[in-house]
């Protein structure tokens, strides 16, 4: 998420999908690829190890934290290791709540740090539990990505052990060159739906910015393109899978199936075919001043996302996927979007302006995040490590959040 390919002028908001890619997407999409690029990588690791059942225990066995705590396969269904996790007491629900937290937050975006394959699956459920623990005093609500490394069974164990209250969506990313990554993430999901049940799952993301990705490889202008429609029609295969396997399990009726994409980038045949979708929504990718932030974030959101979903006949329900400010660039040229800065000051702008309204108004939304992810500063630079409320110790910056609690929390 830096700034490399951007315009460099701030142009104000107009309801037009191909200026906000302009001012946003494309601001963003090399960098925003991570997640991309993380799966992809994975894929030869997986053939070179699947001929040997050994090998692989012995490799998932010798990537664990210097903390210690659960195994994570990187490939197949879960087998549960969380709950072998034996650091972790069965019941973790007793732990001391922090009176600088409030659950103001109608959801966050989460990813448990380690849950990348390329990055050795290195997630544990003592530092899982951990993260629950203060994310339970934020929110009830928080969205997953993707469904590698174990992350749907470790997160819904960690809800289990610690008992709070917290719904997840959970994610499978989707690849357009890779049908394994797909169907190897189908599989965990439908672990750990098997093993915890449906109490603390509100829906299945399908895809993530899949056809921002998908436009943009392809030299299109916008996901409704006509060159468009064969990524379009392969996102929809994947979601009307995922039905398939809820029906086959009883919970089609249970369990939405929604997908997420970039603000400007819903394919319209996509959004027909889903419960829900999850809008990224940044000012600072728009080139916006943290001061106007927040109303450009509504107004975007309504117009681009809101307004056109009411009139399809599914009347998909829209969530803001992610939305926040950075505090911290590692360069000073990403130091500041052409409005205002980088700063944990301009995050409490923003959380001021922002979170409470929202609440008050309705606006569901998944703030973006709960914590800085390292391996984001060590790759890419820029601001993409650092949009937590957290830094990467667990510390609180130098915020005070919102007091207002979110009825929907």
């Amino acid at each position: 998420m830096n700034k490399e390919g951007a315009t460099g002028e701030s142009k104000p908001y107009t309801y037009h999908r191909a200026n906000f890619a302009e001012t946003v997407d494309k601001n963003r999409a090399k960098s925003r690829r991570a997640r991309l690029v993380v799966i992809t990588c994975v894929v030869g690791l997986i053939v070179l190890i699947a001929g040997s059942v050994v090998l692989g225990v012995l490799l998932g066995q010798s990537k664990l934290r210097a903390s210690g705590g659960a195994k994570n396969s990187t490939s197949g269904a879960s087998s549960g290791p969380p709950s072998a996790d034996t650091s972790v007491p069965d019941d973790a629900s007793n732990f001391k709540a922090d009176s600088r937290l409030h659950k103001a937050f109608y959801g966050m975006a989460y990813t448990p740090s380690g849950a990348l394959p390329d990055y050795g699956c290195t997630s544990t459920l003592d530092h899982v539990v951990q993260d629950i623990q203060l994310l339970s005093q934020l929110t009830s609500r928080i969205r997953l990505y993707a469904a590698d490394c174990d992350q749907s069974a470790l997160v819904l164990e960690a809800i289990k052990r610690t008992k709070v209250d917290m719904q997840v969506y959970l994610g499978n990313f989707v690849v357009a060159t890779d049908d394994s990554a797909y169907t190897r993430q189908k599989a965990t999901i439908k672990a750990a739906i098997e093993k915890y049940g449906t109490k603390n799952i509100a829906g299945v993301t399908v895809g993530n910015e899949f056809m921002l990705n998908y436009v943009l490889d392809n030299n299109l202008k916008t996901p409704d393109d006509p060159g468009a429609a064969a990524g379009a029609t392969l996102l929809k295969s994947k979601i009307s899978d995922t039905r398939q396997m809820l029906s086959d399990m009883n919970l089609d009726k249970t369990i939405p199936v929604g997908t997420s994409d970039a603000g400007s980038y819903f394919n319209t045949e996509v959004l027909k075919s889903v419960d829900y979708a999850l809008s990224n929504v940044h000012p600072w990718f728009a080139n916006q001043t943290v001061q106007n932030g927040a109303s450009w974030t509504r107004n975007f959101f309504d117009e681009t996302n809101v307004q056109p979903a009411a009139l399809l006949s599914n009347k998909p329900k829209m969530y803001i996927a992610e939305t926040g400010w950075p505090t911290k660039s590692l360069d000073a040229g990403n130091a500041n979007n052409g409005g205002s800065d980088a700063s944990e000051a301009n995050l409490q702008v923003f959380l001021n302006t922002f979170v409470c309204k929202a609440n008050t108004d309705g606006v569901p939304y998944f703030f973006f995040e709960f914590l800085d992810e390292e391996w984001k500063e060590k790759k890419y630079g820029g601001v993409e490590g650092f949009w937590g409320l957290f830094d990467k110790n667990y510390n609180l910056k130098k915020l005070t959040l919102p007091t207002c609690i979110s009825d929907a929390s």
